[in-house]
């Protein structure tokens, strides 16, 4: 999905293209899409892997009876058969399921192999390991002020320069909180208004490395 969810073309026409994938094992996963697929709109083809030696009866009926199901009301479906799962079949299937995604992004002339919705991703996680950082810093500031007075999350984000990040700050505290690297002195982190939090016991040199 990630190869093929782009908002341009290779000509930059805005086109939103993608193909969404979802995975079924078994009448547990059932209840999940297979109603939906079998009478709800009609834009999906199914894929079945079977195995050729040795398969469950319950599972073996389930993948039978769920292609007829479909085939019964013109749903598409391909059904791939293995002979063994062996890493050598598995990465089989990886494989051709690469190639469909390449062949399909050329078809519809947008470029599978760059995924800029991944990169903005690590680059907002970038961001907020570095606020977490700032925000560690003042807390470790404020510890040796005198008097020693817990920082409510407003003070925390204006001496974080942060102010526009005060809801990421307060996530932040709450994961600190939860992982014994801040001390919620008063309120709690269902009200994060009433919060008051001094930096709890962690290695600082560590968390800036």
């Amino acid at each position: 999905m990630e190869s093929l969810g782009k908002e341009f073309d290779l000509d930059g026409n805005r086109v939103n293209q993608g193909i969404s994938v979802y995975g079924n094992k078994g009448s547990t996963d059932q209840h999940a899409y297979i109603q939906q697929l079998r009478e709800g709109v009609h834009n999906f083809f199914v894929t079945f892997i079977e195995q050729g030696v040795t398969c469950g009866d319950y599972l073996f009926g389930m993948l039978q009876g769920t292609r007829s199901a479909l085939y019964a009301n013109n749903r598409e479906s391909i059904t791939v058969t293995v002979q063994e799962v062996t890493p050598r079949s598995v990465g089989t299937l990886i494989a051709l399921y690469e190639r469909a995604v390449g062949i399909y992004a050329s078809l519809v002339n947008i470029n599978a192999y760059h995924q800029p919705g991944v990169e903005a991703g690590k680059k907002a996680a970038g961001e907020v390991l570095a606020l977490q950082k700032r925000v560690l810093a003042v807390l470790n500031e404020a510890r040796y002020s005198e008097p020693v007075e817990p920082l409510t999350l407003e003070e925390v984000a204006d001496l974080c320069h942060a102010a526009e990040d005060i809801e990421m700050i307060y996530k932040i505290i709450a994961h600190m909180a939860a992982n014994d690297r801040a001390l919620i002195a008063e309120g709690n982190c269902g009200s994060p208004r009433s919060i008051k939090v001094f930096l709890g016991e962690c290695n600082l040199d560590e968390l800036y490395a």
